[in-house]
């Protein structure tokens, strides 16, 4: 898939929170020239809230808006359009970080995915793993769900279809022992990434939570550096309720990423800017769809253009 079309498929897929925001600023100006007052940017700032940026990513946005007005010449609901794209490329480039596989022989890539119950967290790590698989790396799984038996065999399914090894124990086992046991086969067979898929839990189970802490302990005696790479899985329909879940994560755990799923179906897609201004970790992928190919590598300014409503010129 080239550059364009991933730019074109996310400009689609992002068109519910597209159709929410543009439209709003559309209201706004009427597409003829911007006289801008206090009115205006109050109208701007609760069009971005709706949109689910938050109160914190809103207000930058607006008053770095404010500034390039006193300074710049903006009349029309165009160069507006432009001038937000701007501003909210300056938040999110902060996500925009790639993962990067190494070759098996100096150790696998590791990485630990959380998450609450339901956003899609055994389906992005097989996503994830045809991501690394189509670049060319080996790639190996860790079933340490183990309180769900259908999660396991969930992994398994994805690794039959996928033709990646899952590393798995019975339901009801030690979760951080599965890891032990993902961590030394990965070695012993060279593979260049190890994917371990966690149990989804409630970021208010504290019992829960602990077991991942317990997880990374046990895979950093193996491997002093590992997991490399702890990454989030949130549901971008929850809307601002993912910047708790990001929080009590982040605690618990530390993340290295947040991956946020289902923005195809949700008008919630700004939760992404309200997410890269927070948390000063990286967004490698989004999730816009449920095909395979729909976990895609996180571009700022082109996820930008999709949300105002801009298709990418690149």
């Amino acid at each position: 898939m080239t550059a364009d079309t991933e730019s074109s498929g996310l400009f689609a897929r992002l068109k519910k929170t597209r159709a929410s925001l543009a439209g709003g600023l559309s209201g706004l100006f009427g597409g003829g020239r911007v006289h801008f007052d206090d009115d205006v940017y109050d109208d701007l700032e609760d069009q971005l809230l709706m949109a689910d940026l938050g109160v914190e990513a809103s207000t930058a946005v607006v008053s770095a808006l404010r500034e390039r007005v006193r300074t710049t010449r903006i009349d029309s609901s165009e160069s507006l359009n432009e001038a937000l794209i701007d501003e909210l490329s300056s938040i999110l480039i902060t996500g925009e970080r790639p993962l990067a596989a190494q070759s098996g022989a100096n150790g696998p890539l590791v990485i630990l995915m959380v998450g609450v119950n339901g956003v899609g967290k055994t389906t992005t790590t097989a996503k994830l793993a045809a991501y690394f698989q189509k670049s060319g790396h080996s790639v190996l799984l860790g079933a340490c769900d183990t309180f769900r038996a259908a999660a396991i065999e969930q992994l398994q399914s994805w690794g039959e279809r996928l033709g990646i090894g899952v590393i798995a124990q019975s339901h009801g086992s030690d979760a951080a022992a599965v890891a032990h046991d993902a961590l030394s086969a990965a070695r012993s067979r060279g593979t260049d990434v190890l994917i371990i898929d966690s149990a989804g839990r409630q970021h208010v189970n504290a019992d829960l939570m602990a077991q991942l802490g317990k997880i990374r302990r046990v895979l950093s005696k193996a491997d002093a550096a590992a997991p490399h790479e702890t990454l989030l899985v949130v549901d971008g329909g929850t809307g601002q309720n993912a910047l708790s879940q990001a929080a009590a994560f982040e605690k618990e755990v530390g993340l290295t990423g947040i991956c946020v799923t289902k923005l195809d179906g949700t008008a919630r897609g700004g939760v992404v800017v309200a997410l890269a201004k927070q948390f000063p970790v990286a967004i490698p992928f989004v999730g816009v769809g449920e095909g395979i190919a729909d976990l895609r590598p996180f571009k700022a300014r082109d996820f930008a253009r999709a949300l105002v409503g801009a298709p990418s010129t690149e």
